[in-house]
Parts: C-alpha cells; sequence; structure tokens
C-alpha cells in the first residue's frame, strides 16, 4: 500500500514527464503560422489533470511489472507507450475546444481561464481543435528511435484503438448524442428520451463522449509497451469501469462543485435540462454506482493480476473534487 503522499509524487512526476513530450511535439514555425502554434499551446498548456495520458503511461507500466509483456523494463514500456500518451491528450484537449464553441455547449470558461474561442475567436479555435487532433495521429505514427521488433503492428493497433474512439463511434458520436440531450439537433429532441429510456441513453452518451478515450488511453498504453492480449483486454475493462466513474463523480461535481474548484462554469447541465446521473438516479445513488464502477474496476485488475498504479488511479477517479 502506497502512501497518498507517493501517488501524488507518482502523478507530478507524470504530469511533468507527459507535457515535456508534449512541448517536443508540437509544430513550431516555420513550420506552421505562429498563431495556430500559439492558440494550439494555450489550450493545451492551460493544466488539466493529464488523466488520459497518465492512465496510458500507467497501463504501460502495469503490463510490464506483471509480466503481461517481453518488454525489458517498466521504464523502456512507458518510453515505448509516451507516444500514444501525447496522442490521447493532444484529441482529449482538441474535443475541450470543440466541446467549448458557441454552437456545442457554449463555455466561456476551461481549466480556470477563458475559452480559446473567446481569447482567439472561433475560426482560430475551430482550426487549433482540428490542429490537434490531426497531429495527435503524426506523433502516434511517427517512428521512435531503438523500436522492438514488430513494433510497426503495436503502432497501427494502437492507432486503430485511438482513431476509433475518437471517431463517430465514440467521441463525434457521443457529442452528437449530447446534443439530441438538450434538443438542439435539427431532428428535435433525444428520441431514446422520448422512448422512455433515459437511463440507458444517459450511459450510452457518456460511454462515447467520455469513456470511449479514457479506455483507448489506457488500452494503447497496454498495446504499444507490448502487452499479452489478455492483459490488454483486462485493461480494456478496467477502463470501461474508471470511465464510468468518471463521468458520474463529473456529473455529480456539476451539481457540488465550483467553478474556482473545477476551473470551468457548473451547472450548465441542469441549465440544458440535460439528463446527467443526479437528475437520473439522485445524487446518493450516483455516488453509490460511482464507488461500484470502481469496485468493479479493482477486480478485473485482482483477477488478471495487473499491478502498478491502476487500481490507485481508479480511487483518485471517485475521490476528487476538481
Amino acid at each position: 500500500m502506497t502512501s497518498t503522499r507517493d501517488f501524488d509524487r507518482y502523478l507530478r512526476t507524470r504530469h511533468a514527464e507527459i507535457d515535456v513530450a508534449l512541448e517536443a511535439a508540437l509544430p513550431i514555425p516555420p513550420d506552421c503560422p505562429p498563431l495556430i502554434a500559439e492558440a494550439m499551446r494555450y489550450s493545451l498548456f492551460a493544466g488539466g489533470k493529464r488523466l488520459r495520458p497518465i492512465l496510458t503511461l500507467a497501463a504501460a507500466e502495469a503490463v510490464v511489472e506483471s509480466g503481461h509483456t517481453g518488454a525489458r523494463s517498466r521504464d523502456a514500456g512507458m518510453a515505448l507507450a509516451m507516444t500514444g500518451a501525447c496522442a490521447v491528450e493532444l484529441i482529449h484537449t482538441y474535443s475541450l475546444v470543440h466541446d467549448d464553441l458557441p454552437a456545442m455547449d457554449d463555455d466561456d470558461l476551461r481549466r480556470g481561464r477563458p475559452t480559446a474561442h473567446v481569447v482567439y475567436g472561433e475560426g482560430v479555435a475551430i482550426l487549433a481543435g482540428d490542429a490537434m487532433l490531426t497531429h495527435a495521429f503524426v506523433v502516434l505514427a511517427r517512428p521512435q528511435s531503438d523500436e522492438p521488433p514488430g513494433f510497426d503492428q503495436r503502432r497501427l493497433r494502437a492507432i486503430t484503438c485511438v482513431a476509433e474512439a475518437a471517431g463517430a463511434g465514440g467521441m463525434v458520436g457521443g457529442q452528437v448524442l449530447d446534443l439530441a440531450a438538450t434538443g438542439t439537433l435539427p431532428a428535435g429532441d433525444d428520441p431514446h428520451r422520448r422512448a422512455g429510456c433515459e437511463d440507458a441513453a444517459l450511459r450510452e452518451r457518456h460511454e462515447r463522449k467520455t469513456g470511449a478515450l479514457i479506455g483507448a488511453a489506457a488500452v494503447a498504453g497496454a498495446i504499444l509497451a507490448g502487452g499479452h492480449d489478455t492483459a490488454v483486454a483486462a485493461v480494456d475493462r478496467y477502463a470501461t469501469h474508471l470511465g464510468l466513474a468518471f463521468q458520474i463523480v463529473d456529473d455529480i461535481l456539476d451539481v457540488e462543485g465550483t467553478a474556482g474548484d473545477l476551473g470551468k462554469t457548473t451547472g450548465k447541465d441542469v441549465g440544458a435540462c440535460k439528463p446527467t446521473y443526479p437528475s437520473v438516479h439522485g445524487l446518493d445513488r450516483s455516488r453509490a454506482l460511482a464507488a461500484e464502477a470502481v469496485a468493479a474496476a479493482h477486480e478485473v485488475l485482482a483477477i488478471a493480476g495487473l499491478g502498478g498504479r491502476l487500481a490507485e488511479i481508479a480511487d483518485w477517479v471517485v475521490s476528487r473534487t476538481s
């Protein structure tokens, strides 16, 4: 059992390593116009927990430390997974930039400061998001030094996993369901709500919009580190439960949190009459569902024999206040 202080140190260390890798990976003038380079960095380095890239590295650590891969060492496994970590953070940040646009959630605060479209205008914000999304795959596809034999197949598998999570079946589809949940689509209200399947629609929306990339972040780390198929499958199951817990807690914090703590506007889901876990299940039941999801994540790890920091990350997700 590690201490809270030790885990906090781990998070800070990984956060710093990811920031260094992101800075090195981003395009700079004259390879791109100065304005787009500045706008990308504005949102990417605005703060944030770096949950998804930390999860990528933690999954790589876990499969190596547990003997579920042929990697030489934990550090070697994490080095191979760092491109995946950078890619998922680029994609996550792009999604936030686009999510904040007036055509979407219309937010003017993100990570404690004005959103990209407030600072740079809608056009540049859209293009900065587009640039981060496309550059994520440049980073992930670019060959690395000292790659082990057969790494091209791992890379291709990770690219496919991340692309599917970011696309129509994942985040993009989830955002469409999010718009439908507020009745802002041309076709009108969410058909799931009209059919009385609010709980199922809520879970599907969260699984696509939030859970898909969280799952891909973990799975990509396991793949890039050379995890065996059984370990990758276990990481996938773990991350499914983790993603659900994360979104339930996010919904709770939208009700109970403050803009100062969260760095973003609170209460918007309630104002938009958007179904959330607290609105559908109530706060107490929502907390219980988050705890159940974390317990299920722990069970997956125990059965698969996966150690490392994944269990602590699950506990961190459900206990967070921001």
